[in-house]
């Protein structure tokens, strides 16, 4: 990750988000100490698309070693 000081990043705001929006994660360093990171948005996911991928994993979950809803969230701590 490349880093730049504060004053800097004021000064190339806007080049900094640009470099962040193609995939580049960027440093802030404040007297020489990391204090912030531009990193870009990850896409937002609909809800169909995480209903989607729960009823993925639930086709992979063997049910029958459960015999209880408490039991499957302990496994998961576990």
């Amino acid at each position: 990750m490349k880093t730049v000081g504060l004053f800097e990043a004021k000064q190339k705001l806007s080049e900094l988000v640009e470099r962040a929006s193609t995939g580049e994660q960027i440093g802030i360093t404040r007297r020489g100490k990391l204090a912030a990171v531009i990193v870009p948005v990850r896409p937002q996911m609909t809800l169909q698309e995480i209903w989607a991928d729960m009823e993925e994993i639930r086709k992979h979950v063997d049910r029958s070693k459960f015999s209880s809803i408490k039991e499957l969230i302990e496994e998961g701590r576990a």
